[in-house]
């Protein structure tokens, strides 16, 4: 905080109040407005005379960028003046704090929380070619604590580039600045995915990977050729772990591309909460209903998990509470009509795992002179055994998708007879179960989220997280 002779700058229209933040040239406001509004705003004040050639280019394109967005994911500017000493920019207020802090009260996030930064924002940058080169924690803002909702902030490095143009100015902060940057003095917009592993590795495990006493060690730390390990603990899901690996290349050549990253399993940008969620939801369900009149128990069971997995974003993003409440019940009814599916599916899954089970039986006599075949069947069994555990879905999962790789190369050298048949049926028995197996989980999970959506919308959601860790 300031001294007690320190006294805000005066802006014709505002009163500005305490002292949010300083960077490199600026000064962040709170200030209300001194219209009947009494609106709360954020101004970014900067000094006239601490602007350099450089930072004079930074600010203009810092306005530049955020006059032509309107998102909501990204911090608006709502105006800028200017008068003989300083340039202001009125920016929407974020009441929420930043992500450094939310992240530092709770230690470490869970992965569901973890992902909830993975918003659009980032996609919508890439589509028209900005970036934003300095991703970090204390610019990924929260709109608010009760409901939280990420908003990326300042852009003063923010450049339009596309992935191939390359820079040579070393722009933002040393823990969160890929490798190329401090090494090279070279590179593309591709540092942003870097900065963004940086930042799910400190909220998932409570520090970047270069958290260092001195600078002298997190310079030492950058210029490293090491892989950076992932710690064990705590336990994350494989798709967030092969995430993090391919973020945290130090080659920016074999590091994740962006349409890679947008289209990776853990990120799932398809089910973020978006104003199309609940017309792809009606859809799926609709297709649910029409298989379950026919009879098709299997088919309408898959629908209608597919379904939930676009309920749930549609929850979040919906805002009228009459309207949540309507989707909430059917979600409900929905979840009602699975489970009993799931048990109508189950009981003949069953008499198919049993059927499986001697035709492997027989196939495993066949197989003795191959041990690589003998050994892909022996993980299915394991992971047949696994499945008739109480939770062991997970694990079951795992191990099919395991066996089942390397059975589908056996299959292929195969030659054809009798052997080849019952291979062939293993691999078809083996990826059904995998398939119903995987939807099990979706439907759990879905219901999980569903129930943990009260009236408060994502912030119970964040909350309920945060409490499971």
């Amino acid at each position: 905080m300031a001294g007690p002779g320190w006294v805000p700058p005066r802006l014709d229209g505002f009163i500005l109040t305490e002292r949010l933040g300083s960077g490199t040239y600026a000064t962040v406001y709170k200030a209300y407005a001194k219209k009947d509004t009494r609106e709360v705003v954020a101004i970014k004040c900067v000094a006239k005379k601490s602007l350099n050639k450089a930072s004079v280019e930074n600010l203009l394109t810092e306005i530049e960028i955020l006059k032509g967005i309107r998102h909501p994911h990204i911090v608006q500017l709502k105006d800028f003046q200017w008068d003989s000493d300083n340039i202001y920019l009125i920016m929407e207020f974020c009441a929420g704090g930043d992500l450094s802090r939310f992240i530092h009260t709770r230690r470490i996030l869970p992965e569901k929380v973890a992902r909830v930064f993975m918003q659009h924002a980032l996609q919508f940058l890439h589509e028209r070619s900005i970036s934003h080169l300095d991703l970090k924690p204390q610019n990924i803002l929260l709109s608010s604590l009760e409901k939280p909702h990420l908003k990326l902030a300042d852009f003063g490095f923010a450049q339009h580039m596309s992935p191939w143009d390359e820079k040579h100015v070393l722009r933002g902060s040393p823990l969160y600045m890929a490798p190329e940057m401090v090494c090279q003095r070279q590179y593309d917009a591709r540092v942003d995915l870097w900065s963004v592993g940086v930042i799910l590795y400190e909220a998932l495990f409570g520090q970047p990977p270069f958290a260092s006493r001195s600078f002298t060690e997190l310079e030492e730390k950058i210029r490293s050729n090491r892989v950076i390990e992932l710690p064990l603990r705590p336990p994350l899901s494989r798709d967030c772990r092969d995430l993090l690996q391919r973020l945290l290349e130090r080659d920016p050549s074999r590091r994740i591309s962006f349409q890679d990253f947008f289209a990776h399993p853990w990120v799932d940008l398809e089910h973020m909460p978006s104003g199309e969620s609940l017309a792809r939801a009606t859809a799926l369900v609709v297709q649910a209903v029409k298989k379950d009149q026919d009879g098709d128990a299997a088919a309408a069971l898959s629908l209608y998990c597919q379904a939930l997995d676009f309920f749930v974003p549609a929850l979040h993003y919906e805002v009228d509470a009459q309207r949540k409440e309507a989707i909430k019940a059917k979600v409900g009814q929905y979840v009602s009509r699975a489970e009993e599916l799931k048990v109508i599916v189950s009981s003949s899954n069953q008499a198919l795992l049993r059927q499986g089970t001697s035709a492997r039986d027989l196939l495993r006599e066949m197989a003795r002179d191959k041990p690589r075949l003998l050994a892909a069947l022996e993980v299915a069994s394991a992971a047949t055994a696994k499945e008739e555990e109480a939770g062991g879905e997970q694990d079951a999962l795992g191990l099919y998708q395991h066996g089942l790789g390397e059975l589908l190369v056996l299959l292929a050298a195969e030659p054809p007879g009798r052997r080849r048949e019952l291979l062939h049926t293993e691999v078809q028995n083996l990826m059904a179960r995998a398939e119903y197996l995987k939807e099990q989980v979706k439907m759990r999970e879905s219901r999980w989220a569903a129930e943990t959506l009260d009236k408060e919308g994502l912030s119970e959601s964040v909350r309920s997280s945060c409490t499971l860790q």
